[in-house]
């Protein structure tokens, strides 16, 4: 049908001194007939821009190059440090006396931390859901499948972050039995493990309440981040505290101590020192990281009602990177 009107046309406007124009019709028509009969859109000119496919990534694309070698090279970092920590772990383990118990609770909770990290890097995000950066979704959603994976994401990072926390909470319930040994000498104490299970339990079971509140539809995952943003930033601003009060009654210890033995305890006091300025940098970036995000999440909501906003690839990934 379309060949009958092109030729048709064709001699008619020949017949009108309109050749090129009746030329320019045809192979319009032509074109048009060819793409209905092949189901195909018909191919763009040859001076056609660039197509949304090689523009730069969006909200709702695959990874940018930035974020592949990033996820990369920190998969990496945690895979050597799952390695070194195993090994430690085993020596520890093989060791005897008192100390081997809460050694190889430490180095468990290490290998633990960057096994899961470590599997959240490497796996590619398409494996859990099209889009790199969050984005809003109702649990059992049917117009956003990959609602399941995306959950099963931010279980993993949650959990990492949970272990990695936990590192430090060990130690400051060691700290906290052995201060109330010197200075209340004659209270009962509690077994360390049993505070320090007792402390993880009560986070683990906040993100259990959490992932339950996401799962019966209660908010969407933008609701279960924020949570998980306000828990960590104030598990952060606590043990910012804790460690700067511990740390000062430990030097005060170790300095009395080593005036009544006439004994040097400075490289025991250079340790603790060292372990002082290490954890309260980690927490206070994290409570200052999780902070600012938390208030970026209530902002955008209050203001738009959604906060898509906050999870730009830039703001997502310089968040991710000061993270980790």
């Amino acid at each position: 049908k379309a060949d009958g009107r092109s030729t048709f046309i064709y001699f008619y406007f020949r017949s009108n001194h309109k050749r090129k124009m009746a030329e320019v019709l045809s192979a319009a028509l032509a074109t048009a007939h060819r793409a209905l009969a092949s189901d195909h859109p018909p191919p763009p000119p040859d001076d056609a821009g660039p197509t949304s496919d090689s523009s730069w990534p969006t909200a709702g694309a695959d990874q940018t190059t930035l974020e592949y070698w990033m996820d990369g090279l920190l998969g990496l970092a945690f895979l050597i440090t799952t390695i070194i920590s195993a090994k430690r772990m085993t020596w520890s383990r093989q060791q005897g006396g008192a100390e081997t118990t809460v050694v190889t609770a430490f180095y468990s909770l290490i290998l633990m931390t960057s096994v899961l990290r470590a599997v959240w890097f490497l796996i590619p995000n398409s494996v859990f859901q099209p889009s790199y950066t969050p984005i809003a979704f109702m649990a059992f959603d049917p117009e956003h499948p990959s609602w399941a994976g995306a959950f099963v994401s931010e279980i993993l990072l949650t959990a990492g972050s949970l272990c990695l926390f936990s590192i430090f909470i060990l130690i400051l319930v060691y700290w906290a039995d052995i201060l109330k040994k010197y200075f209340y000498p004659g209270a009962r104490r509690t077994k360390p493990m049993v505070t320090f299970l007792t402390l993880v339990g009560c986070l683990v079971l906040v993100e259990i309440l959490n992932a339950a509140s996401f799962l019966a539809q209660l908010y969407s995952s933008e609701g279960m981040i924020l949570v998980n943003a306000l828990l960590l930033a104030t598990v952060s601003i606590v043990c910012v505290c804790e460690i700067t009060i511990f740390s000062h009654r430990f030097r005060t210890v170790l300095k009395t101590l080593g005036a009544i033995n006439q004994v040097s305890t400075e490289s025991q006091v250079k340790r603790i020192v060292w372990i002082t300025v290490t954890g309260n940098l980690f927490f206070f970036t994290r409570a200052f990281i999780e902070a600012i995000f938390a208030i970026l999440l209530i902002i955008y909501w209050h203001r738009t009602g959604t906060v898509a906003e906050v999870f730009s690839h830039e703001l997502w990934d310089a968040y991710i990177l000061l993270k980790h």
